[in-house]
């Protein structure tokens, strides 16, 4: 990753097979600073976050996306599967720009008022987007806060590669909420996916 992305050092990584499963282990630096969540991804207060922080998300999320990958976080046979079923229309489900992401952007995973972004092992190729999309999804019970995160990545997300990016994290939120997860995310979910489609 760019020097851009704050993130802890990665110390040490191994990889193995065992009874034909493959492993990956990676050892990054402790970090003290707390998370803007404890335990959960969902926002359920407004943080107190000044410009910096923000300025900073929004260099790291544009470094994160230039970076030559062949990790794979999203995939588009899911996404066949996945988006009518559970957006509940008919959808063009071909990704319109592949980028990199970091796959797991939500409020657990950063930390404040020292920006650094944990949680590494999920990154790879996504729609272009993904990351301010899954970010602002988790920030819906915190309306305010959701139109911050709309104003600071505006540049990702007020584009149709955004939006698209916006309706696959909807899918995958309400896929969860079918097992009994983000449960409270479910209605306002459904009315950002009225919205972008209507």
């Amino acid at each position: 990753m760019p020097p851009a992305v704050p993130r802890p050092r990665l110390r040490e990584r191994r990889t193995w097979t065992e009874d034909g499963h493959g492993y990956l282990a990676e050892l990054y630096d402790k970090i003290a600073t707390s998370t803007i969540t404890t335990h959960e991804p969902i926002l359920r207060e407004a943080p107190d976050l000044d410009d910096a922080w923000w300025d900073g998300l929004s260099t790291a999320l544009d470094a994160i996306a230039t970076v030559p990958s062949d990790r794979v976080a999203v995939r588009q046979e899911y996404l066949d599967r996945a988006m009518p079923q559970y957006l509940g229309i008919p959808i063009d489900t071909a990704v319109p720009t592949w980028t990199t992401a970091h796959g797991d952007l939500h409020w657990a995973n950063l930390t404040g008022p020292t920006l650094t972004v944990l949680d590494w092992e999920g990154w790879g190729t996504a729609p272009a987007g993904y990351d301010a999309a899954l970010l602002h999804s988790y920030s819906l019970l915190v309306p305010d806060t959701a139109a911050q995160v709309r104003h600071q990545l505006a540049h990702i997300l007020d584009t149709p590669a955004g939006q698209f990016a916006e309706l696959v994290v909807i899918t995958e939120l309400l896929q969860t909420t079918t097992r009994g997860d983000n449960l409270d995310l479910e209605k306002p979910l459904r009315r950002r996916l009225s919205a972008i489609t209507r």
